[in-house]
This record gives C-alpha cells, structure tokens and sequence, in this order.
C-alpha cells in the first residue's frame, strides 16, 4: 500500500510490537526517535526510515509527505511539571501536523469517564487528545485501561506483586473496577486504524470483555501462574502515595512512574461505549486467555502444548523493552574461549549426563537427584540414551533443541519452584571458539526465589568446572 506512517514511541512497549505489525501489512514506515541508536537493536530496523527529533521539537522533516501519525509517548512520571511537559508536545505534534497536511492521527490514551475527578494521569492523557484535534487532521483516540503484556508498566506491577507477596496489605483501590485488554487486540485495533479507508474520528473505549476489580486480577493472575492463592488484606490508612513507595520496593517498575499510575487506580477505568464494538472487527479476548499467554511467552519463547496455536509474539519481551519488563529471569552466564573445533565442543556438551556424569560437582548433582526422587520427581534414574534427539530425556532434563556445532538446551524436569534450562551456545572463530554456557531460572512466586539463591553457592562452584570439563573433554577428542 502507498500510505506513509509515522510512528511515535517506536521504542516504547506498544510501538515496539506496532512497527512490526504494520510491516507484515505492507505500510511504508518512519519512526521519529530522541535516540534513533535505541532502535537499532529491534529486528526491524532495517526495514523503516529513521528520523532523529522529539515531539516537543522540529517536526517538518518528520511529517514531510506523511499520511497518518501515530502518537504513542506520553512523560508520565517525568520530572515534576510532566503533565504540563506532555500537553505542550502534544500541542507542537498537532501544530506540525496541521503544517504538514497530515490527514489522520491515531493516538492511544487512558480510560476514565470526563465526568469523574480523574487523577492527573487520566486528566492528561485526556488533554492530549483533545490537543491533537487542534491539528484540524482525523484523530482516531482509542481510550485503554490496564494492557495486559510484557512491558505493560501496569501488568509489570500486577505480575511483581502478585509473585512475590503471598499476603498483601492493600489499599482500597483493589476494590476498583477495570477492564483489561490484551497487547494483541490493542495492536490489532491500531492496525485497523491505520488501514481504515473511511473517516472513523472519534473516541473509541476500548477494553476486554471482563469487569474485574484489581483484586480479582490479581487472583486470576496467581491462578494463571500456577502460584498459591494470595491474600489481601485491604486497611482504609493506605494511601496512594505510601502505596507507590511499596509498589517501588516489591516491584522493578520506577517509583515515579508507580505513583501516577497508582494514583489512577482510583478511578474506574471501563468501557462506556459501543462505538469500538460498532467500528472495528476485533474482538477482545477473555482476560485469563490474555494473562495465560502473556505468562507462557517466557524469555527463551517456551509455549506450552495448550498454548500451541496461539500467536504470543506481542506478548513476549522485545529488544526495545525496559529492563524491568517481561517478568524476573535469574540467570548464570559463564564465557570461554577454547582452541578446540566447535564440532569437538558440540560432541562434548551432548555427551552430558548419565554414566559420564556432568564434569564437575558429581556428589552434589546426585543428592540433588535423590532429593527429587523423594519429592516424587525423576532424579537421576532416568539416565539418557547413548544418541540424543530433541524431545528424549537426559536424568532430570528433556532436550528441548539441538543445532549440531552450534546450541544444545535443556529444560528441567526436576521438581522445583520454577522454570530451569540449561544452554550452551557455540561460535566457532578464527584459531579456536567460544562456548556460552547460561543457566536460566524463571521463578515461581517468593518460594522460587528463595530458592535460586539458596542454591546460587552451588553453582558458583558446579557451573565453573562443568564448563571446564567440557572444554577438557573437546580438547582430548581433538
């Protein structure tokens, strides 16, 4: 298709997913990016024009021929005046664009009704939208509530404080209404936006097809996750304000981005309106199916077989994401060069496990089997077969991939509180190669946690001699 897009906060959660999106549709794109270096670890950079500039700033080289402007930023949290900060770039955005006779703009604000006290985040996110029209262009404004995702800074809190706090003291708001909708569908609603042949200006509420208080978010969430029942004690005393310091030390989400948005969970924040429903073909999924993929879409893309047709590429973490996104991931990476041939590496690391054993700490692996034995996992028993193929057993892993000379990955099957692979990733070079070794844990509630760093003195012992071992054993073979 001819239009030319422009796109806001193509590094931002949203646009991060957006870009692509649009891509797979044929639109021609162009980001405007304060840092255009952020961008280029996205796997679609090449793929778009790249503009330097801000919102706030110069404007013509952006706009120039521009078709459609799609306005994702907001400076919540931002300095003291960041609601002043955003009205004022949304008023130089819509002044550019009137400029520049671009024809429609699409941009992604907050629910809450106009005729509530809605708090400053609400209140400016509405401002913005009325902003834009100044520009006399369409604007299509969509109106969300909690987006459920990984980079969502409101599902990252839910998500943090869910798995970490087996009983909560909770403020009021839990009690508040909200309706969630899914990174998938607010996607999908934007892409339709930006393809719609007709003029569809207006205000769109747009939200999933369940009401739900914060509470019972939070209760589908541990129900989701696998994780015990939580308890909420709510007291009347806590206030927004001491409710963000708390949110600020349970979770990795900022503070001063955690109190605007606690702030806003006063406000109901549910859909009103039809016009959505009556404009737009997508069709919002149910909350647990949104929360069951954004919990499957792990860091290593692991999908369950129940989630076996599901797309969870919007779920998952991308390149552009915060660092607190996608939920807590403990890792143990170790690096050596070797001059040994990756082939000889790859045949050393897939020779693992069974009567060979894992190279170091020998005595610890098997009481860590007998332990797992006696909670009723597999242990050790199981052994492995001499030739390995994706899918087999090895003692209490699975293989869950093999490129021959390159990656070898196991997944744990030992009982655990958490998700636990083991990979090694080879790259052969000049004179000799390098082998990675990761151990990568997903923990389950504060149990798995305590856990990983119940163990961490182990594996600062195991994990150094196992990757000795194998680079031993290649150097031998060679």
């Amino acid at each position: 298709m001819s239009k030319t897009v422009l796109v806001t906060g193509a590094s931002g959660y949203v646009g991060g997913r957006l870009v692509p999106a649009l891509l797979k549709e044929g639109v021609s794109i162009r980001c405007l990016a304060r840092t255009p270096a952020k961008l280029d670890v996205a796997p679609w950079r090449g793929d778009v024009e790249v503009v330097e500039g801000e919102v706030g700033g110069d404007l013509k080289s952006a706009m120039q021929g521009i078709d459609t402007a799609i306005y994702l930023v907001h400076s919540i949290g931002q300095g003291e005046n960041w609601a002043a900060d955003e009205q004022r770039d949304a008023k130089n955005f819509a002044t550019a664009a009137q400029e520049a006779g671009v024809k429609r703009i699409i941009y992604l604000g907050g629910l809450g009704q106009d005729t509530d006290e809605l708090s400053v985040h609400l209140l400016s996110r509405h401002r913005v939208g009325e902003l834009l029209k100044e520009s006399g262009a369409e604007v299509v404004e969509f109106r969300a509530g909690v987006i459920i995702g990984s980079g969502s800074a409101s599902f990252e809190m839910l998500r943090y404080l869910v798995e970490v706090l087996p009983v909560m003291v909770t403020p009021r708001w839990v009690s508040t209404k909200c309706q969630p909708l899914s990174i998938q569908d607010v996607i999908s609603y934007l892409v339709e936006a930006v393809l719609a042949d007709d003029d569809i200006a207006g205000i769109y509420e747009i939200g999933g097809p369940d009401v739900v208080s914060y509470a019972e978010m939070m209760t589908l969430y541990a129900d989701v996750a696998g994780l015990p029942r939580r308890r909420l004690i709510t007291v009347p005393f806590l206030t927004p304000g001491l409710s963000s310091h708390w949110v600020g030390l349970v979770t990795p989400v900022p503070v001063p981005l955690a109190r605007e948005l606690v702030e806003s969970l006063v406000n109901e924040v549910t859909v009103a309106s039809n016009m959505a429903k009556e404009t737009f073909q997508t069709t919002p999924m149910p909350l647990e199916l949104a929360i069951s993929k954004a919990v499957a879409a792990t860091e290593e893309n692991r999908v369950p077989t129940t989630f076996s047709d599901a797309d969870l590429v919007h779920f998952a973490r991308t390149a552009t994401d915060p660092e607190w996104s996608g939920g807590t991931v403990l890792k143990d990476v170790r690096t050596m060069t070797t001059s040994a041939s990756a082939a000889d590496i790859y045949n050393a690391v897939i020779s693992i496990g069974g009567h060979k054993g894992w190279y170091s700490g020998e005595i610890l692996w098997r009481i860590r089997g007998l332990l797992d034995q006696l909670v009723g996992g597999p242990g050790l028993r199981r052994g492995r077969k001499e030739k390995l193929s994706i899918g087999e057993p090895l003692d209490f892993w699975r293989v869950e991939d093999m490129i021959v000379n390159r990656r070898f990955r196991l997944h744990a099957e030992m009982r655990m509180p958490g998700d636990a692979w083991l990979t090694w990733d080879i790259e052969e070079g000049t004179g000799g190669s390098t082998i990675t070794q990761t151990a990568l844990f997903r923990p389950h509630g504060l149990s798995g946690r305590l856990y990983w760093y119940s163990v961490a003195p182990f594996h600062g012992f195991v994990f150094p001699g196992m990757l000795k071992g194998i680079i031993a054993d290649a150097k031998q073979s060679s």
